[in-house]
């Protein structure tokens, strides 16, 4: 039996969200002792913690593990080379979604019954060491610092932009009302519940930031498809969603598929933090099946988006073609739209790539300890610059797209010369939808 303490070095308890620990076995060669081709070693292991160094433990839980043993011998197996080590891959051990408490203890013990074949065939055991992936400190204080500051900064931007949209006498548009969504979306992954579980065991943090990222994933890459559909369709085809079940359906299938997954393995963790779905060879198989098709079709989705957004820009090149006919207040005025716009696609591309990119790189690095040889790593200011950006992004397009109470074209043209009207960064018409959105439209009508 092996036992081992393991004590939160914070005094203020701010390393909190994660802990995943990796049980690494190092063998010992024995002639006659051998390690079997696909040895399992049966683990019984046991999780308690406290709060003081006097006080009684308690078992947090209880269970008993099979892993399968891969280890390689480099060296020949010879009397001469006894007492060398095997090369044996990390095992998964534990996972803990939260770790409120100051001190946690590990049980682990190996029984051996030759009558029940447990533990027979996996050789000597030398040494057990125990590889520990936390959350620090300085990364916490950070993440929970942004949480704190962006999220009334987009819930004030979001009750304005929803104001702006009331104000209106007409029915908000498709378009208006997923920014509002996606507005939402961002303020629900942006509510700093990490706070709370300083002071509650809230073992199902990890789930539900999970199954938070997973919503406005799904929001996000929704609306990147409707909002290039939006100023591609026909106008008799716009503003509605059901034209858009083709392309949000297999974005929602898969968002569906992505929380079966993380429920068949973070689920369970939340009775039994020792279960892993890397541990038997279907679930490696499984779970290797998954990252590779969520990474093929994270590639083909932005494949989609780009040819989206280069129809949106071969269509609104076309309108071009009437500018020179308008005034020059008014032609000046849509050539801004134009620029603006464009600039606006060209940031949601890179948004989008920004966002596959880190997807992919997520998938793999929560892989990786289980492939060996194979490491990649996120840095933690790639980590928040993401969330950043999207922050920003969802702020702009809400900037953007809410309703001016200034009017612009025709009627102030009219009145006064061109070289007096002041364009502005607003795009939208007090009782109209956006400027833009009406003339990228293939039946738009000048």
């Amino acid at each position: 039996m092996a036992g081992a303490i393991i004590e939160n070095m914070s005094t203020k308890k701010l390393v909190i969200v994660g802990v995943i620990l990796l049980l690494f076995q190092a063998f010992s060669f024995m002639v006659g002792g051998l390690i079997e081709d696909g040895a399992v070693a049966t683990i019984d292991v046991g999780v308690a913690y406290r709060d003081d160094m006097l006080g009684e433990w308690t078992e947090m839980a209880h269970s008993i593990e099979r892993r399968k043993l891969s280890c390689n011998f480099t060296t020949t197996k010879t009397y001469e080379n006894e007492g060398r080590y095997y090369e044996c891959d990390l095992l998964p051990f534990m996972e803990l979604g939260n770790v409120a408490h100051k001190y946690y203890l590990l049980n682990i013990r190996l029984p051996v019954s030759e009558r029940n074949k447990i533990n027979v065939g996996i050789g000597e055991i030398k040494d057990i060491r125990l590889v520990g992936i936390h959350q620090n400190g300085g990364f916490t204080k950070v993440w929970f610092a942004m949480k704190t500051f962006l999220t009334p900064s987009i819930l004030i931007i979001l009750v304005w932009y929803w104001r702006r949209i009331t104000l209106m006498t007409r029915p908000p548009v498709l378009l208006e009302k997923v920014i509002f969504a996606l507005g939402l979306c961002m303020t629900f992954i942006n509510i700093p519940v990490e706070w709370f579980s300083v002071g509650f065991n809230w073992t199902w943090m990890l789930l539900f930031g999970d199954i938070r990222q997973g919503i406005f994933y799904a929001m996000l890459l929704s609306f990147w498809i409707i909002f290039c559909g939006e100023h591609l369709m026909d106008q008799m085809e716009r503003n509605r969603f059901s034209i858009y079940w083709k392309q949000v359906g297999p974005i929602v299938f898969g968002s569906f598929c992505l929380f079966i997954f993380d429920m068949c393995e973070r689920g369970v963790q939340l009775k039994n933090p020792f279960y892993s779905i890397w541990a038997s060879d279907v679930g490696t198989e499984l779970a290797m099946a998954f990252i590779i098709v969520a990474g093929i079709c994270a590639c083909l989705y932005f494949l989609f988006l780009c040819f989206m957004v280069f129809q949106v820009f071969r269509n609104i090149s076309g309108k071009r073609s009437s500018l020179p006919a308008m005034s020059k207040a008014r032609r000046l005025h849509y050539e801004g739209l134009i620029f603006r716009f464009k600039f606006l696609m060209l940031v949601t591309l890179t948004c989008a790539a920004m966002t596959v990119i880190f997807f992919i790189i997520s998938q793999v690095n929560e892989g990786h300890w289980h492939w060996g040889d194979y490491t990649v790593q996120v840095n933690s200011a790639f980590f928040t610059g993401i969330y950043g950006m999207w922050n920003l992004y969802v702020f702009a397009i809400m900037f953007l797209y809410a309703p001016s109470h200034k009017r612009y074209g025709d009627e102030q043209s009219r009145g006064a010369s061109g070289e007096d009207i002041q364009l502005t960064t607003t795009i939208t018409h007090v009782d109209g939808p956006t400027e833009i959105y009406k003339m990228t439209g293939k039946a738009a009508q000048e």
